[in-house]
């Protein structure tokens, strides 16, 4: 990388985290993995439960097909 692509990717960067607000963007995915390893937590111990696996579990639950 040059010099000059060098600068306009540093201005970029600083651009973008100016205007983005970054610390927002870690905490929403944190919360976000934080969820989805809640989620895959209940699937799994709704799966040992039932003894249905997560995709008959939706297609009982939700859709009703027996």
């Amino acid at each position: 990388m040059n010099s000059s692509s060098q600068s306009q990717a540093d201005w970029f960067q600083a651009d973008t985290s100016e205007k983005s607000g970054s610390g927002n963007f870690v905490a929403a995915e944190l919360l976000n993995g934080r969820l989805a390893m809640l989620g895959f937590v209940i699937g799994l111990l709704t799966e040992a439960l039932t003894g249905h696996g997560i995709l008959s579990q939706f297609t009982f639950g939700v859709l009703g097909i027996n």
